[in-house]
């Protein structure tokens, strides 16, 4: 099973790009809870701790796509590390000037929220390079989204060990700074110099006039909505099991999930078209939400959170694939970070839905929120099959071999740009 994963690690350059994109999205994997810790230690109220992290989110949601579309055009290095250095230096303001002047500090989290680098699309439009065969991309991909859920979880254990051993403040300077550090060692390696996007059609749309990519972000934002509530519920569910140790256990269980089914999806080659593939995949998500209804001890509670996140990190990680099929020449690095910002929204909104529907019928009706979000967004990739059935959005003629929806992933990137 871990051979293509260590076939990938092999290539060159593609551990280093990965760790480094890891390390360099940390300061964003944590944003909202190192805000939490700092403003509680500061005095402040869970109200102003939620609304500043609300603030760094919103900002962080608007800048993604808009930096990937200057990724796409002026390439990796001078993008990437200026925003991060941009992003550090605001959290270390909010970090020093603290939570005494609320201009100073909404404004500093939006100042960050929206310059943390797209290192994320970045690294998806790396991948086709840096492997050089195609048939590769998907595993990479899929590794990817299993990395994902190791940063998720080692992210903020790291963040209350440094909160522990020094404050929250220096907390939250340190992982900002560790963070330039995993962004510089992205753009200064050979392939993220070397890298160029596809010439692109002038467009003020960019990577959104696809309507294959605006199918896919609409099925995702619902997938987004299924994790966000599941959260919100699983916080009711803890408060009669046990408290907070009951609900660290539970989102556990759900990182463990994601990271057993992204390890077996990604360890073979799948045949079909992916957009098939990911309708199968979000069935599957959907159906496997269901049984957290029934809400059983902790022991088997646990057990259903972890089928809850068995097909996540397969669903995103054939989402990647999608994306590169449908994104318009030269709006790679922007329809990757299209779906971050899609995903992240999602998430708020279903923490949003989740609350009110958590304080009126329980845990019971938080939990069936996932269920039904999941529904949704099958429903969208089913009514929007024919749109997805037909990759390479912006123009591709149809009946054209690139319209061919079994083709394979197409590398954006010229041949002189292979390092």
């Amino acid at each position: 099973m871990a051979a293509g994963y260590l076939e990938i690690l092999r290539a060159r350059h593609a551990a280093r790009l990965l760790v480094g994109t890891l390390v360099g999205r940390l300061p964003n994997a944590v944003a909202a809870i190192a805000t939490v810790l700092f403003v509680r230690a500061q005095g402040g109220s869970y109200g102003l701790a939620g609304a500043l992290a609300g603030a760094y989110g919103v900002a962080n949601a608007v800048g993604q796509p808009l930096l990937g579309r200057l990724v796409d055009l002026r390439g990796q290095p001078r993008v990437q590390l200026p925003a991060a250095v941009v992003s550090a230096a605001a959290m270390t303001v909010f970090a020093v000037m603290g939570v005494g002047s609320p201009v100073v500090a909404y404004g500093a989290m939006a100042v960050a929220g929206f310059f943390a680098p797209p290192l994320e699309g970045g690294l998806r439009a790396l991948w086709p390079v840096v492997l050089g065969r195609e048939e590769q991309v998907p595993t990479a991909y899929a590794l990817d989204a299993v990395a994902q859920e190791v940063m998720f979880t080692v992210g903020p254990l790291l963040l209350t060990v440094c909160a522990s051993v020094w404050s929250a403040r220096m907390a939250l300077v340190v992982l900002n700074v560790i963070g330039v550090a995993g962004a510089l060692s992205v753009v200064v390696s050979p392939p993220s110099r070397a890298w160029r996007s596809a010439p692109r059609e002038a467009h003020w749309l960019g990577a959104l006039r696809s309507r294959g990519l605006l199918a896919l972000l609409a099925a995702f934002l619902f997938v987004g909505i299924a994790l966000g509530s599941i959260t919100v519920a699983a916080v009711s569910y803890a408060d009669g099991h046990g408290g907070d140790g009951v609900y660290g256990w539970l989102m556990a269980a759900l990182g463990l999930g994601a990271l057993v089914g992204g390890t077996v999806y990604g360890a073979r080659e799948w045949p079909g078209a992916p957009e098939r593939r990911l309708r199968v995949l979000v069935g599957l998500l959907a159906v496997c939400y269901v049984p957290l209804v029934l809400m059983p001890g902790v022991v088997a509670m646990g057990s259903l959170t972890a089928l809850a996140g068995l097909f996540l990190a397969p669903c995103i990680a054939c989402a990647f694939i999608i994306v590169d099929r449908h994104a318009p020449r030269g709006t790679v690095t922007e329809a990757f970070s299209w779906l971050v910002t899609t995903f992240t929204v999602g998430a708020s909104v279903g923490t949003g839905l989740a609350g009110p529907v958590v304080q009126t019928g329980g845990a019971l009706w938080g939990f069936a929120l996932p269920g039904a979000a999941g529904v949704v967004s099958l429903g969208v990739l089913l009514a929007t099959g024919r749109v997805l059935a037909a990759p390479a959005g912006g123009g591709v003629v149809a009946g054209s071999p690139e319209n061919d929806p079994n083709r394979a992933v197409e590398p954006r990137f010229s041949s002189g740009d292979r390092a």
